[in-house]
């Protein structure tokens, strides 16, 4: 049997790592970074979070549609869910904190000029707020650092006043055949630095998040 939640909306829905009850989806796949090319064409028509409930079969949205306002992907970490608000007509970025039939909390709002809205999002299991590009990250929230990036790192976790960043490597490609050659290896490592940029660990392995919230290095 196919249950069904009480407002199906044809989307397709994600889970949200470290829990069980609820899933999500957007009403669209931009980007927080879009709404700068949106603003120069007149404006972003709005978009909605929604949470799906397998617990009880709703479908939650904390806000309406509104012109000009976008959201993250959520994060549930300290037992709520979180995301980020991005209303380019404020010029205002809120952190929000949120649990099924309540209203959505301010946890604190970043002006819009001081935060890189690029792969701006939210880390977990203490709740960061971070934005990366191909040079640097940088965490606003809830204290401001950031840390130099070689090419294919990302950040994948800040924990215990460490940054996790997870790397992938390419090695033994046939540059000549531009094939993959018989040595050929493709994997991930985990570079841990403190919040001053000094490396503190490097192994092979990469970090995922278990639904009771640990975390794993596979």
């Amino acid at each position: 049997m196919i249950k069904q939640f009480d407002k199906p909306t044809g989307r397709y829905i994600e889970s949200i790592p470290g829990q069980e009850r609820l899933a999500f989806a957007h009403s669209d796949g931009s980007d927080l970074y879009d709404l700068v090319e949106w603003a120069e064409r007149g404006g972003y028509p709005g978009s909605l979070l929604q949470f799906y409930d397998f617990t009880t079969g709703k479908v939650y949205k904390p806000f309406r549609k509104k012109r000009d306002v976008m959201y993250s992907d959520p994060v549930y970490a300290d037992g709520r869910y979180w995301f980020l608000q991005a209303d380019h007509a404020k010029q205002k970025v809120t952190l929000f904190s949120w649990l099924p039939e309540e209203k959505p909390k301010a946890e604190t709002a970043f002006a819009m000029a001081d935060v890189n809205l690029y792969n701006l999002r939210i880390l977990g299991e203490n709740v960061h707020v971070v934005s990366q590009d191909a040079e640097n990250a940088i965490c606003y929230y809830p204290e401001c650092f950031s840390v130099l990036l070689t090419p294919h790192q990302t950040v994948a976790l800040i924990e215990d006043d460490h940054v996790y960043l997870e790397e992938w490597v390419e090695e033994g490609w046939d540059e000549e055949n531009d094939c993959a050659g018989e040595n050929y290896r493709f994997y991930t490592k985990v570079i841990v630095k403190d919040f001053g940029g000094n490396t503190l660990s490097e192994q092979v392995g990469s970090i995922t998040q278990a639904p009771d919230g640990s975390y794993w290095l596979a």
